[in-house]
């Protein structure tokens, strides 16, 4: 399979995957968005909510790299460029979620 086939399949299965986990995340942040510390604290704490905020960051983060990448690939023509700009965002994009995790985790 060709790469940008392989880009534009990932786009499209993570865009999808995506949905559903924005509207529960949306329908629970409503939800809470009033509520004190402990009442967050504990949405935070039970087990279903860690697992699926950590399906939603890290799906989140892949599904924007892709994207990202797509815009670099576009835009910028200096190639050496273009790869440390694509270096650094891949790497953002696994450093940034596996601390967002890790910080939930430790609650």
């Amino acid at each position: 399979m060709i790469s940008a086939t392989k880009k534009w399949l990932f786009l499209k299965v993570s865009g999808a995957i995506l949905v559903p986990l924005m509207i529960w995340f949306i329908i629970n942040f409503v939800s809470i968005y009033d509520q004190g510390y402990l009442e967050i604290v504990s949405f935070f704490t039970s087990k279903t909510s860690k697992i699926l905020f950590s399906v939603f960051i890290i799906t989140a983060f892949f599904f924007s790299a892709i994207s990202i990448s797509e815009v670099f690939e576009d835009y910028i023509g200096n190639d050496k460029m273009k790869n440390v700009a694509n270096k650094l965002l891949y790497f953002s994009a696994v450093v940034i979620p596996l601390f967002t995790i890790i910080l939930i985790n430790s609650l």
